[in-house]
């Protein structure tokens, strides 16, 4: 039996998971580590710490296993995305914190470029936000010491969580990064999966610093010098969703998938061709395999499971997260209540910063069952407005999605989002889906599993939903949702008097 090890690096956690041939989980590990927030809007990790946790994390997983390095067949690294490090190349010490993806600090830096934004949006898919890696890098070399000159010199290296796991792994013998991660920067152009030059012309970034773009699926280097990991390949990179979107064996055009987690981020396969959003939805790289790029539409939502922890932690409606199920479950519908959860603003398709949740439609008989109803529905309804979107830049049908993160396991909010979503929803057996495309990566590139159509097998269905209402009751239920919504926009600067 061949065992392949997957290193999910996420934002609050290293966590590590041995997978068997069958696809199946055999041990995990995880530990949480610091979060830094030194000003209002700053998000920073140390990225010793990610290193030693994920390296920890590795080791125990393996010992859980009861498994050696040699029986391990690769490893893959699924990570945060768009998250920097900058660090010395001789002596591998970071040179500064890590600047995590949540950090809005160049915020007006990205106000400030907002007439190259065609630009960026034409070459690398994304818009201009600080989101991204490349302001941050930017900013880095502009406000530490130092660094913009060591880093002309050629002595400093810069890349994603990616990037700087496998420089770790491998004794500091490989500096790469995968077009997944790659695509993530600001810097990559999409149709060559190379970085471009006016882009790092326009951010001010020294070419040198970048690691080299692989593949995502294809040894790119071996584990060195790390007791109880030593003489392990590295054979698959993948970001987060990506690698979500893989392990869902989402490998066809139109093929696509949603993680409900504190927020959502749905997916959808868009083949070998960039499609350009008209939707304001980001075009980005799902994998390179063997030299060929293959690429998706993403959408993001800000708050879907976050709103049921209000429902918990600011109403008090409910004792744990899932009561949430039983309690909707007492009314047969919404009773006309709408839960809009802008409380961090609108992601796509909106990008309103400015919106702030709002629950409308209150009448006296309005209960907590009414609300933790609309609470559910406006998760799905959320995920609805995405799916719509990415079928009018592709025509693609998405008449199934496969779903995946901690509110997947709950029914009715899977029945609700097949009922208005009107496509059935299917949630597999391992929901663990991002570290299993970092599996599954891995074992491709070293012939655990033949191809695609091999690994296809291997993902199984746990249960499909499909819709229990018409078509229109679907569209008048999205109609109110769109009329909630624009009662939430632009709230903040409203309040503010701005």
């Amino acid at each position: 039996m061949a065992y392949l090890l997957a290193l999910d690096q996420g934002t609050t956690s290293s966590r590590a998971i041995v997978f068997d041939a069958d696809g199946a989980m055999v041990a995990v590990s995880q530990q949480e580590f610091e979060q830094h927030y030194p000003k209002p809007g700053w998000v920073e990790h140390d990225a010793d710490e990610i290193w030693r946790t994920q390296r920890d994390v590795a080791v125990e997983a393996l010992a859980k296993a009861k498994l050696k390095p040699a029986d391990v067949a690769a490893l893959g690294i699924v990570n945060q995305r768009e998250t920097l490090v900058v660090w010395d190349r001789k002596t591998g010490e970071p040179a500064c914190r890590a600047i995590v993806w949540q950090d809005r600090r160049t915020a007006a830096m990205c106000r400030q470029l907002k007439d190259a934004e065609p630009t960026f949006r034409a070459k690398t898919g994304l818009l201009l936000d600080p989101y991204f890696t490349g302001t941050k890098l930017t900013w880095l070399l502009d406000n530490e010491p130092g660094l913009r000159e060591r880093a002309e010199a050629g002595e400093l290296a810069a890349g994603t969580i990616d990037s700087w796991l496998v420089y770790k792994l491998t004794g500091g013998a490989r500096h790469v990064s995968d077009a997944s991660n790659a695509s993530r920067t600001l810097l990559l152009n999409l149709q060559t999966t190379e970085w471009d030059h006016e882009l790092l012309d326009i951010l001010r970034v020294p070419e040198a610093m970048l690691p080299e773009v692989v593949d995502s699926s294809g040894v790119c280097g071996e584990a060195a010098g790390v007791d109880g990991l030593d003489g392990i390949a590295i054979a698959g990179l993948a970001g987060d969703q990506q690698s979500a979107l893989f392990g869902q064996a989402c490998f066809e055009q139109g093929g696509a998938k949603n993680t409900y987690g504190t927020g959502s981020f749905l997916l959808v396969n868009t083949g070998t061709e960039v499609t350009a959003s008209q939707q304001q939805l980001l075009s980005t790289a799902a994998w390179r395999i063997g030299g060929v790029t293959e690429y998706a539409l993403e959408g993001s939502v800000f708050v879907t499971g976050a709103a049921v922890q209000w429902l918990r932690d600011g109403l008090g409606i409910i004792k744990q997260a899932p009561d949430v199920e039983a309690l909707a479950n007492q009314v047969p519908d919404t009773g006309g209540v709408y839960l809009v959860p802008a409380f961090a603003g609108l992601g796509a398709p909106h990008w309103d910063p400015d919106a702030r949740g709002a629950l409308v439609g209150l009448t006296r008989g309005t209960t907590a069952a009414h609300i933790a109803r609309a609470t559910l529905e406006g998760i799905a309804l959320q995920s609805v407005e995405l799916a719509e979107a990415m079928r009018a830049d592709t025509a693609l049908p998405i008449d199934e999605l496969r779903v995946d993160g901690g509110a997947a396991a709950n029914n009715t909010l899977m029945q609700i989002q097949a009922d208005l979503l009107q496509a059935r929803v299917i949630r597999p057996k391992v929901t663990e889906t991002t570290a299993l495309g970092a599996a599954y990566l891995a074992g491709l590139a070293v012939g655990v599993w033949s191809d695609r159509a091999d690994l296809a097998k291997h993902w199984q269905v746990d249960r499909e939903f499909e819709p229990q209402i018409s078509a229109d009751e679907a569209a008048a239920k999205r109609e109110r949702w769109t009329h909630a919504v624009e009662r939430a926009k632009g709230w903040a600067t409203d309040e503010d008097g701005g």
